[in-house]
């Protein structure tokens, strides 16, 4: 065992020495851990005799009880890691047991044990909780597998209980999170443009939150007491926008009953915001450029001139300067609406707000009673981190809602992650330094709150590996194998292999050494001239 440690030392030193205090930590964790124990409640004596030795020879610790009552008095006693539980039973069904146990204890990993292997069957074992259901005749290798994979659920759910969420929602009611720098430029802009009637044009890719900054800029406004109405320019037919926006006169075309106002007219004193303002058509715009030049407008069907007080905000997601040439948009009315521009980044371009996203969601689907999971586990975390999110926040905000609803306990787990995700990633977590290196600006407390979390992530993967490794009988974690696994992760990308090794060591030496270059270039056998030329060239922040 102590030739173990000695090389599990050398390899948190090989993944940075910042790293070597919380990884022994883990290690440490993980070699003393007690013995998992697992609960096995059937009335059947032969069953249970059978999936005893079965479980046992894992050296797992097995606790037998002959009925539901009897089961769920060991789970209120001392919970269990595990409980196996047959369906069928005489008393209390097992049904009605897990229900019993779920409500003692909400986190307790119960797979229940069927002969029936029905469509019914596999919905209420779900429905009411179950981690999983085994059948009857049992296939050992399925059996130890089910158990492998409910034991390490319920270690990763243990190793998130002291989870700490890095924001309060309530300090976030304009819904929009984030502490980067790219962020804290957004929220400059909108403070500045709230005091004045300046029509603002917002631009990003769909789903960037272009919607919360236009309500932001109302909220703040002196028109806050006036209404605030959005209207998405891409739904509305050509056919029917003019009289969505201007509203029309009865009889003006069919189907048109009655005099109706038209949004503007309904906004009056407020704020308009036109969202995906690239998608209206020609004609449209000309009379959008007549409210911004004169504030008037003119009901469909109407000969009547109506003033109207109405601040005008738009966001698009497509090129509006490209339109422009190609005469599909108004060159004068892009001049009239791009006075201030705020460009929203993609969530790829900040992933150090992505840990605070995850805790505002979390926070409102339990309040709003959608959920009850208030945690992710630092392995989820380093996958959430890492993906590169075409739908941006609107995408996370979705993931994160599927996979609170499908969590078993009240941590979102790597396995509770769509699959896609989870392949589109591989690999284990990314290291703080990758992060820290990504993302340069001044260091505030939600911020680090975040890089710690990827740091945790990473060194828990990396005790998990040699946990395997102990419990496998193979040897613990060595350089080697390290290096094996660097090989096999650095070979997906496209940067070449040496390259991004380099800078990641050069990343974590000055990390180590906290930021002194000499001693730095001294561990890295290169001369300070040329760490001073890498660090300049990869703009590494200090």
């Amino acid at each position: 065992m102590h030739g173990g440690l000695e090389n599990a030392s050398a390899a948190s030193r090989f993944g940075g020495s910042g790293s070597v205090v919380t990884f022994h930590a883990m290690l440490e964790a993980v070699v003393t851990a007690k013995t998992p124990t697992i609960l096995v409640i059937d009335d059947d004596a032969e069953i249970r005799y059978s999936l005893t030795r079965v479980l046992s020879s894992r050296k797992w610790q097995v606790v037998e009880a002959a009925s539901g009552e009897q089961g769920i008095a060991v789970v209120k006693k001392s919970p269990p890691d595990l409980v196996f539980l047959d369906i069928r039973m005489g008393g209390m069904s097992g049904l009605e047991a897990l229900q019993h146990i779920r409500a003692a204890n909400p986190k307790q990993l119960v797979v229940l044990m069927t002969a029936f292997g029905t469509a019914q069957t596999a919905i209420e074992a779900m429905k009411y909780g179950a981690f999983d259901y085994v059948m009857k005749p049992f296939d050992s290798q399925k059996v130890l597998s089910l158990a492998d994979n409910a034991l390490q659920v319920h270690a990763d759910m243990h190793a998130a209980s002291d989870y700490k969420p890095i924001l309060n929602s309530e300090d976030y009611k304009e819904g929009i999170v984030g502490s980067s720098p790219v962020m804290q430029d957004v929220f400059k802009i909108i403070g500045q443009v709230t005091a004045s009637d300046v029509t603002v044009m917002i631009t990003g890719e769909s789903g960037t939150g272009k919607e919360l900054v236009a309500r932001s800029i109302w909220k703040h406004s002196h028109r806050a007491t006036r209404p605030f109405i959005a209207v998405n320019c891409a739904a509305i037919p050509d056919n029917l926008i003019e009289s969505e926006l201007f509203g029309h006169e009865k009889g003006s075309f069919t189907g048109a009953t009655g005099q109706r106002f038209g949004k503007f007219e309904l906004c009056d004193g407020g704020t308009i915001f036109l969202d995906e303002i690239g998608d209206m058509a020609l004609a449209t715009q000309t009379k959008i450029l007549r409210v911004l030049q004169q504030g008037e407008i003119q009901r469909v069907g109407g000969t009547e001139t109506i003033r109207v007080d109405v601040r005008i905000l738009a966001a698009t997601n497509k090129d509006l300067e490209a339109m422009v040439k190609a005469k599909t948009f108004r060159e004068d009315l892009y001049y009239r609406l791009n006075v201030v521009r705020i460009r929203m980044p993609a969530l790829r371009d900040r992933p150090i707000d992505i840990p605070q996203i995850v805790d505002f969601c979390l926070q409102n689907l339990v309040k709003q009673k959608k959920a009850r999971t208030s945690k992710v586990s630092v392995e989820a975390m380093g996958i959430l981190v890492r993906f590169q999110w075409p739908g941006n926040v609107r995408e996370l905000e979705n993931v994160i809602y599927r996979s609170a609803v499908i969590a078993q306990g009240d941590t979102i787990l790597l396995k509770d992650l769509p699959a896609e995700i989870r392949d589109a990633v591989g690999g284990l977590p990314p290291t703080p330094a990758a992060v820290l290196a990504a993302s340069p600006g001044p260091v505030n407390p939600t911020m680090e709150a975040s890089r710690m979390a990827m740091a945790e992530s990473n060194a828990l993967a990396t005790a998990r590996i040699t946990a395997e490794s102990i419990a496998s009988g193979e040897p613990a974690l060595t350089v080697e194998r390290a290096l094996d696994f660097l090989h096999v992760e650095l070979s997906r990308g496209t940067q070449p292999i040496l390259e991004r090794l380099e800078r990641e060591m050069v990343v974590r030496v000055l990390q180590a050494e906290q930021g002194n270059q000499l001693r730095a270039s001294e561990k890295l056998g290169i001369t300070r001239a040329t760490l001073r030329k890498r660090i300049e060239e990869w703009g590494i922040k200090l």
